[in-house]
């Protein structure tokens, strides 16, 4: 009867130096290629979340004004653009905040909680204020004749970390219809 080996022959337990060298070379390469990938990616979540998170501020303006049949306002980061009534008082500089008028007071639906920071930015002067009556049309916090704000630019978001797609435009057309549009451009 033919005898089996108890024991592996050397050349099979494990990898030689050469094997080793080759694989951490090849790791270092994919590593060398993912990371700035990565980077470009998590810059452009950070811009689109601020955009989404935008738009989700002025919808819950926009509900609470049509729910409770009261005038909201999603805050602008100036005091210019929010005004120098009670609700323009209320916001002050809290970009991003809704606040609301019940009984002739104002009241804060939702805190200012934007990301516009380290990375993030807003390419233009700043962020559109706007109102909304109980129909739930939008129009300019200053706009004495309350017409509604169609066509426009609300912000522009934008990141000088990356350099295609780096920026994200809040709009609103007809009044009550957010859009967010995405291009390339200098950020400042």
């Amino acid at each position: 009867m033919p005898q089996i080996p108890t024991s592996l022959p050397a050349r099979s337990r494990g990898f030689t130096l050469i094997e080793l060298m080759v694989t951490i070379a090849v790791a270092a390469i994919l590593i060398a290629i993912a990371v700035p990938s990565f980077k470009t990616l998590t810059v452009s979540n950070a811009l689109t979340t601020t955009a989404n998170d935008m738009v989700g501020a002025l919808n819950l303006a926009r509900m609470e004004a049509i729910k409770l049949n009261a005038t909201t306002q999603f805050c602008g980061n100036t005091t210019t653009s929010n005004g120098s009534d009670t609700l323009g008082t209320a916001c002050g500089t809290s970009s991003g905040a809704v606040v609301m008028l019940q009984n002739g007071a104002a009241t804060t639906v939702r805190d200012a909680t934007m990301g516009i920071q380290n990375q993030v930015r807003l390419a233009t002067a700043g962020i559109t204020a706007l109102r909304f009556g109980g129909q739930g049309l939008g129009y300019k916090a200053t706009d004495t004749s309350k017409s509604p704000y169609s066509s426009n630019t609300l912000a522009d978001i934008c990141s000088t970390m990356i350099s295609s797609d780096n920026h994200r435009t809040v709009s609103i057309a007809a009044g009550s219809i957010f859009t967010v549009s995405t291009s390339t451009g200098a950020c400042p």
